[in-house]
């Protein structure tokens, strides 16, 4: 058991006072370093309206789990629509429409049965056994990037390693051999804004030219593997089949919503765990430790990784909204209420991970974390995306050492969205592994 900088220890979490009466999520301030404010939501009011986010905060673990054990309830759909380009939609979609080759719901983001029939034309994209079929060029990915800077010394590892891996194993994913990683993280981060809630007019309009951008780049790649298919997730979705009489096939335009969805969930959020894996590493010599005596133990690499997940979800939290009203946590909520379930804090709470604040790999419950959601929109590319980091864990304690981070801890800097929970540079040190 390692305890983090954080926490010496585990000390009792107390009730949090002025904080929820003073504060908002969209503080920039409290949405760089939320602990406080996810423990006076939890001790105080745990289904929490936020006025300046218009939102209620779900923050204990057992509601976020009921609502997402009802969908029809507690709506995706509804509440990722409300959440879309907030204050801005309607422009923001003319946008798309004129210059973006159109307008493309997330088709990933809906109520049954509708999302069910989108989850089984996906499965065969992110089948156990292409997964396992990506391990090995996964693994060449990670220690081709790392070998660039192993003799360094100093690097942001968001610009020299997390964001190149993902960037790169997406991309090989989809089957796009052509690409600037430039521009597709500087997109990524333009779809991630809008459901961030913390963009201005100004920022929304370049956002969304960034999103003009993006989709006809799939475009041109869905059209082309309309007539030549590939190995590939852009021709498996392109081709999928079910047995459904009615919609055997995905549209077009359900194809360009998931295809733009893998690019951006197949790249930002898994960047921002690597990221998160660097700041542990870097933080923590006792962890860092213990996964240099082990690199080749997956079980622990495994156990890390779902610890890794827990105490630093990069998902901040996801959004739904009530089709009724409904009584959840205590509190009667009305039909229409906005809410933003907040798996950062769940995962934070002291009656489900004792001393949440401790890096600990043998918990008895490393894998009741909801970093990856749950219920019918748990997230679907979450065996991937554990093998991704995995991978990168086992090649980074294979060849770098003495990691130390350049900056204090206070003066990380995090994207301005309440969505993730994003690392913008982070500068540490180390040395190559002998």
């Amino acid at each position: 058991m390692v305890a983090t900088t954080e926490a010496a220890g585990c000390p009792f979490t107390g009730k949090g006072g002025p904080i929820l009466e003073t504060g908002s999520l969209i503080d920039p301030e409290i949405s760089a370093r939320p602990k406080a404010y996810y423990d006076a939501m939890r001790a105080d009011d745990p289904i929490h309206l936020d006025p300046k986010l218009g939102m209620y905060l779900v923050s204990r673990f057992d509601d976020i789990q009921s609502i997402q054990r009802d969908p029809i309830t507690f709506s995706v759909y509804e509440g990722y629509n409300a959440q879309y380009a907030k204050g801005y939609f309607e422009e923001f979609k003319q946008i798309l429409e004129r210059d973006g080759g159109g307008y493309f719901p997330d088709a990933i983001m809906s109520d049954p049965p509708y999302h069910t029939r989108i989850r089984k034309l996906m499965d065969n994209a992110f089948s156990a056994h292409r997964v396992r079929e990506l391990e090995p060029r996964i693994s060449e990915i990670v220690v081709d990037v790392l070998e660039g800077m192993a003799d360094k010394g100093q690097v942001d590892v968001v610009k020299a390693f997390s964001v190149p891996v993902t960037i790169r194993v997406i991309c090989e994913q989809l089957g796009i051999a052509q690409y600037n990683a430039d521009n597709i993280q500087r997109w990524s981060l333009a779809v991630t804004a809008q459901i961030g809630r913390m963009q201005n007019r100004e920022q929304m309009i370049e956002n969304a030219k960034g999103l003009c951008e993006l989709q006809h780049f799939l475009i041109a790649q869905i059209r082309d593997r309309q007539d030549h298919p590939k190995e590939d997730m852009i021709s498996d979705l392109v081709h999928a089949r079910t047995d459904d009489q009615a919609e055997p096939t995905l549209t077009f335009k359900e194809v360009v919503s998931l295809v733009r969805a893998l690019m951006i969930a197949g790249n930002e959020t898994t960047a921002t765990a690597m990221t998160n894996m660097f700041y542990i590493l870097a933080t923590q010599p006792k962890v860092a430790e213990i996964l240099k005596r082990s690199a080749d133990d997956d079980r622990l690499l495994s156990r890390f990784v779902e610890e890794l997940l827990r105490i630093e979800p990069p998902v901040r939290g996801l959004s739904r909204m009530t089709t009724k009203e409904v009584e959840v946590g205590g509190k009667l909520l009305p039909k229409g209420a906005h809410l933003l379930l907040m798996y950062a804090s769940a995962n934070d709470q002291e009656d489900v991970f004792p001393c949440p604040r401790e890096f600990d790999m043998e918990r008895s419950n490393l894998g009741r974390h909801v970093a990856f959601g749950g219920g019918p929109h748990r997230c679907i590319g979450l065996s991937l995306a554990r093998m991704e980091i995995r991978v990168a864990a086992r090649e980074v304690i294979r060849r770098l050492d003495h990691f130390k981070l350049d900056i204090p801890v206070e003066e990380i800097r995090y994207l301005p969205t309440v969505a993730t929970h994003s690392i913008e540079k982070l500068p540490v040190s180390f040395s190559r592994r002998v």
